[in-house]
């Protein structure tokens, strides 16, 4: 697999991501070894989680599998604190709740540092220059190695990196994880203009539409599939409209002609937009894994990328374009 730097920074990447937000809960621990020393063997390294990921089971599996099953060195670990589903403050970006969230992280996965911590969301009732000073503060005590952002807004992510730029000694921030996809490209009107500008990596999430972009809901919904568990049912509806079906039918269209997959056509276009690093995979087993691993041979065409674009674009006005 092909590797990538990490924003502006000496660390590289694969130019795919494993996901495991599922792990711990829809996907029990064989599986997950099962996903890992496939992505591993495919020239895989980054592997992308959280603290809530399964109410912290995702970290906890991945620390029992790290060590007998992969070298802790061979994986570059990348997790997220900030948020608190389910509470009266939903994102915390305090240092105390940052510090104590890492330390527990660490302890779930068994390591002694994360190789990229990453906010998981900006918390309006933290002054940002707190929730950055923990991040100093875990890559000064060697906890983590590289900082980033998670679903920061433009406006948000050009603040946050701006700071860290400013002052002599500050983590600087290489990554911004967010939504993005032929479904979903919003932030293509400030977040990724932002990122590009300050030399952050792009890490989209979701990069198959929350799954929409395989075509496996063109007939209706798979019993086995994220929008018949009543954990991402909520998920992945938003994205069965009838805009987000002429997308995935483009999609089919694209893919009948290359002869490749949908997923194939979906990873490849977002996988290659200007500043991605690598779009994180999310699948629910080894047989999902190896599908999205084969797009890695396929590069679209200038006239098939063009149509993608045209079908899936946003709208954009003032002042994202001026005449």
């Amino acid at each position: 697999m092909q590797q990538r730097p990490l924003g502006r920074s000496g660390l590289t990447v694969s130019r795919l991501a494993l996901g495991t937000m599922t792990w711990g809960r829809d996907t029990d621990t064989d599986d997950a070894a099962g996903q890992l020393k496939t992505f591993r063997d495919a020239g895989g390294n980054l592997v992308d989680t959280a603290d809530v990921y399964g109410d912290g089971d995702a970290e906890s599996v991945i620390g029992s599998l790290l060590g007998h099953l992969i070298p802790r060195d061979e994986l570059i670990i990348a997790s997220k604190a900030g948020l608190r589903p389910g509470m009266t403050r939903r994102r915390d970006g305090s240092r105390a709740h940052l510090l104590r969230a890492l330390d527990a992280t660490l302890t779930r996965l068994g390591t002694d540092h994360l190789d990229l911590w990453q906010v998981h969301g900006y918390d309006p009732d933290t002054p940002i220059d707190e929730t950055l000073a923990a991040l100093d503060t875990a890559v000064a005590t060697g906890r983590v190695r590289y900082a980033g952002i998670s679903n920061f807004s433009g406006w948000q992510t050009a603040q946050a990196a701006t700071w860290q730029q400013a002052w002599p000694g500050r983590t600087p921030l290489v990554s911004a994880q967010v939504e993005y996809s032929l479904l979903e490209r919003g932030v293509e009107r400030e977040v990724l203009p932002a990122c590009q500008a300050l030399g952050l990596g792009v890490l989209p999430w979701s990069p198959l539409g929350r799954g929409v972009l395989t075509g496996k809901y063109r007939s209706g919904v798979p019993a086995d599939s994220r929008a018949a568990s009543p954990h991402f049912e909520p998920f992945v509806a938003p994205y069965l409209d009838a805009r987000c079906t002429g997308i995935v039918e483009a999609v089919v269209t694209a893919a009948s002609g290359l002869g490749v997959s949908p997923l194939e056509v979906a990873l490849a276009w977002v996988r290659d937009r200007p500043g991605v690093v690598a779009p994180v995979l999310g699948a629910r087993s080894v047989g999902q894994l190896l599908g999205a691993l084969q797009s890695e041979t396929v590069e679209l065409p200038p006239e098939i990328r063009a149509a993608l674009d045209d079908v899936s674009a946003v709208p954009s006005g003032y002042p994202e374009r001026q005449t």
